[in-house]
């Protein structure tokens, strides 16, 4: 019996493949947990439907970072922080306070988005990645100054 599958099962499939499996099986555990449909021609029909409309949803949100991508690529933060002897930062600069800065600057960004390896303890001006979404990554421009 084929079946589409609405949920990705590790013995069978992913999303929306259409799938040979017992007819006792779809009957008993895959219908009534909502995990496949009968592939009907109705049903084929109208999963290519929505795997349109959400590839269409996807690209729109892809463009969409792209642009919010081209933003952030032309940010320079600056912050000013205290040192102690040799220009060394008395604390460092994280995550969350370029994500603060960057809220200041109108982007809203979870803390998780910065890819910052390790924390900045020192003066000068970095590069930090900042992952926009899956496969779009922005780099901004972090310049730390000494506080007089």
């Amino acid at each position: 019996m084929k079946v589409i599958l609405t949920e990705n099962i590790l013995s069978l499939g992913q999303i929306g493949q259409v799938v040979n499996v017992a007819p006792g099986y779809a009957r008993n555990y895959l219908y009534p947990q909502g995990l496949a449909l009968e592939a009907t021609g109705r049903n084929v029909r109208e999963l290519e439907h929505r795997k349109r409309m959400l590839a269409q949803k996807r690209e729109q949100v892809r463009q969409e970072m792209l642009s919010l991508a081209g933003k952030l690529n032309q940010v320079k933060l600056t912050l000013r922080r205290k040192v102690v002897e040799e220009d060394k930062l008395y604390g460092s600069v994280t995550a969350v306070d370029i994500v603060g800065m960057l809220e200041e600057k109108g982007f809203d960004l979870a803390r998780k988005s910065v890819q910052l390896d390790q924390p900045i303890k020192q003066l000068g001006e970095f590069s930090v990645p900042i992952r926009v979404d899956a496969d779009v990554t922005a780099n901004v421009s972090v310049v730390v100054e000494k506080e007089e």
